[in-house]
C-alpha cells in the first residue's frame, strides 16, 4: 500500500510539480487548494504526512496546523515558507509544524525532509516521560495540560517543546548534542542543518523567560544543556 501525502497548496504550478515529484517517488498524493478546506481534507484522506503552504485562501497554513494540533492529530506537517521569512518558520514551528522548507526549494531537499519525517514512525510517541509537573527555573511545566506557568503568565507548549523540556529536565546539567536531541525528540537523523531545533530552542527560551540565557545554555559547536540551579 502506497504512502499517502496530502498537499495543501493554492499555486497550481507548485501543486502540479509536487504531485509529479511525489508520484515519481512512489507516493500516493491527495490535494487541497484552500485553507478553509484543509482540516476536512486531512480527515477525509487520512494522510501519512501533509505538505502545507503558509499562504492559502480561506485560512492560513498556521490556522490549519493549530487546529490539527488542538484536535491532537499527530500527522507530520512539512510547511512551505516564503524565502527569508524567518517569522513564518518560527510561528509554524510554534504551532506544531514538524519541519519546513523555504521556497524556492530543491527537489532533493524536499524529498529528504519528507523521507526523514516518515522514517521517524512512532518513535517519538513511544518515548516515555512522566506526566508529573516539574520546574525549570521559575517556570512550572504541566505535561497533562501542555502548559508552562511562570508567575501570572501561562504559555501553551507544542508537543516538541514539551518533550524537549522533559528531556532537558531528565538530563539536567548534561551537555546534549544537537544530534542527540534530534534523535530523541524528532526520532530521526535530521537532514542538512539543525535549524529546526535551534528555532524551537529560541521559542522555549522566550516561554521560560530565559532571555540572557541562563537556563538553556548554548554549548558552541556541540549543542545545549539545562543549567543546574545555584545551590
Amino acid at each position: 500500500m502506497k504512502t499517502k501525502i496530502l498537499i495543501i497548496e493554492d499555486d497550481p504550478h507548485i501543486l502540479l510539480g509536487l504531485e509529479e515529484v511525489l508520484k515519481s517517488e512512489g507516493y500516493e498524493t491527495a490535494a487541497c487548494n484552500r485553507g478553509d478546506e484543509g482540516v476536512a481534507a486531512v480527515a477525509r484522506f487520512q494522510p501519512a504526512l501533509i505538505v502545507l503552504d503558509v499562504m492559502l485562501p480561506g485560512a492560513s497554513g498556521y490556522d490549519i496546523c493549530k487546529e490539527l494540533r488542538a484536535k491532537k492529530n499527530p500527522v507530520p506537517v512539512l510547511m512551505l515558507t516564503a524565502k527569508g521569512q524567518e517569522l513564518d518558520k518560527v510561528i509554524g514551528l510554534d504551532l506544531g509544524a514538524d519541519d519546513y522548507v523555504t521556497k524556492p526549494f530543491g527537489v532533493r531537499e524536499l524529498l529528504a525532509r519528507i523521507q526523514a519525517l516518515l522514517r521517524r514512525g512512532g518513535t517519538v510517541s513511544e518515548k516515555s516521560y512522566s506526566d508529573q509537573s516539574f520546574k525549570i527555573g521559575s517556570a512550572t511545566i504541566d505535561p497533562k495540560t501542555f502548559q508552562l506557568k511562570r508567575g501570572r503568565t501561562t504559555e501553551e507548549l507544542t508537543a516538541k517543546e514539551l518533550k524537549l523540556l522533559q528531556h532537558f529536565h531528565a538530563h539536567e546539567g548534561e551537555v546534549l548534542s544537537r544530534d542527540t536531541l534530534l534523535n530523541e525528540i524528532w526520532g530521526y537523523n535530521y537532514y542538512g542543518t539543525t535549524r529546526t531545533l535551534d528555532q524551537v530552542i529560541v521559542q522555549l527560551r522566550k516561554k521560560l523567560g530565559d532571555h540572557e540565557p541562563a537556563l538553556l545554555l548554548t554549548i558552541h559547536g556541540v549543542g545545549y544543556k539545562l543549567a543546574k540551579p545555584t545551590p
